[in-house]
C-alpha cells in the first residue's frame, strides 16, 4: 500500500503545483477575455505564457501519477485522497500569492483533513 500512496502525494504535489503556477501566469496575463472577437487572442496571449504552460505541463505528470495510483486502488478510496490538494493549494496561495486565509478558508481545511482521515482508516 506504500506505493500507492506515494504515487498519491506525487499526483497531488504536481497538481498543486501546477494550479499555482496556472494562477501565477494569469495574474501576468490579467482576465481572460471570452468575447468573440477576443477570445483568440486573449487564447494566444494565455498559452505562451511560461507559467501557464509549465503549470498544464505540471498537472499532466500529475495526471500520469494519478493512473497509477487508479490502477493499484480503489477509486473510492483513491479520490477522496485527492483533495489533499485543496489543502495544499489553500495554504501555498497565502504563503506564495498573498491570498487571504480566512477563519473559514481554514475551518473547510480542517474539514476536508478529517475527511481524509476518515476515508483513510476504511
Amino acid at each position: 500500500m506504500l506505493r500507492p500512496l506515494a504515487f498519491l502525494l506525487v499526483a497531488v504535489t504536481f497538481s498543486a503545483v501546477g494550479e499555482l503556477l496556472l494562477k501565477h501566469g494569469m495574474n501576468k496575463v490579467g482576465v481572460l477575455s471570452l468575447q468573440p472577437e477576443q477570445i483568440l487572442p486573449s487564447l494566444l496571449k494565455v498559452f505562451t505564457t511560461p507559467p501557464i504552460v509549465l503549470g498544464f505541463s505540471s498537472i499532466f505528470l500529475g495526471s500520469i501519477f494519478w493512473l497509477a495510483v487508479i490502477s493499484r486502488v480503489p477509486l473510492s478510496y483513491a479520490y477522496p485522497m485527492l483533495s489533499t490538494s485543496y489543502v495544499i493549494v489553500v495554504v501555498a496561495s497565502w504563503l506564495l500569492l498573498g491570498e487571504q486565509l480566512t477563519q473559514m478558508r481554514i475551518a473547510g481545511v480542517l474539514v476536508i483533513c478529517a475527511g481524509v482521515a476518515i476515508v483513510s482508516r476504511s
